[in-house]
């Protein structure tokens, strides 16, 4: 598959449409890294051909015809004109060659999510509701090796191999969540940030923290799970605000 005509691609179309949506909400929750991180959304069967962000393009400008079209088994992409960011091709070709239940891929470098990454013990304890959505469902990534390159990238994706395990607290580094679609995805990665931040703000108070026990906490994130169309709905709105804006995402 060319990189060369891949702007003027717009196949999956409604796919596109919910990724761009999420670049500019991300935005908006100053959870983005101005022309870094990287977001991907696989669009055939095996999960190897995806969508993701231009290299260098601001999450604030990004459009759906904007997204580059890329095959993971494509050895080639590095070298041809509109050739994706590195780390991403890294990271993320890395994912989507081996984790096929990984359809879409979010990595963001969002404040308290990054704060947690940071810390000696980068667990999330579940304190309420939103970090128990987390029980359980989580991998951390103690072993940071740098720039996600495409061996550092092979090293990350082994460690989605479980598809329970839905976020990565990658140490030292952020936090990168998959889902079965954009609002899957984008849902769990608004929820983790908040779980995040209250966690980091319970810290700062220094008193004891009222933790859920574990029969809870799995209760908890299993009613969350099974919720109805929560993420469905959370995309909608955020669309329904852009257009009511008339942004220029879904162009």
């Amino acid at each position: 598959m060319s990189v060369t005509n891949l702007r003027t691609n717009i196949d999956h179309w409604s796919e596109r449409v919910d990724m761009a949506a999420a670049f500019r909400w991300t935005v908006r929750l100053n959870m983005h890294e101005a022309v870094a991180n990287h977001y991907s959304l696989a669009v055939n069967e095996d999960g190897t051909q995806f969508l993701m962000n231009p290299n260098q393009m601001h999450f604030g400008r990004i459009k759906a015809s904007d997204l580059l079209l890329l095959d993971a088994n494509d050895t080639d992409v590095m070298s041809q004109p509109g050739a994706p960011d590195p780390t991403a091709w890294g990271l993320h070709g890395a994912i989507h060659r081996h984790c096929p239940h990984a359809r879409c891929v979010l990595h963001v470098h969002s404040i308290f999510a990054t704060v947690l990454a940071s810390l000696t013990d980068s667990t999330l304890p579940p304190i309420d509701q939103n970090t128990a959505t987390f029980y359980n469902r989580y991998v951390v990534d103690d072993a940071f090796g740098g720039l996600a390159f495409e061996s550092e990238g092979e090293r990350c994706a082994q460690m989605l191999s479980d598809p329970k395990k839905k976020v990565m607290i990658m140490g030292n580094h952020g936090v990168l969540v998959i889902g079965r679609d954009v609002a899957d995805a984008f849902n769990r990665l608004f929820y983790f940030e908040r779980a995040a931040e209250t966690y980091i703000r319970a810290l700062q108070t220094g008193q004891k923290l009222r933790i859920l026990s574990d029969e809870i906490a799995e209760k908890t994130a299993q009613e969350l799970e099974d919720y109805p169309e929560q993420a469905e709905a959370h995309m909608r709105e955020i669309k329904a605000l852009l257009d009511a804006e008339g942004s220029d995402y879904a162009s």
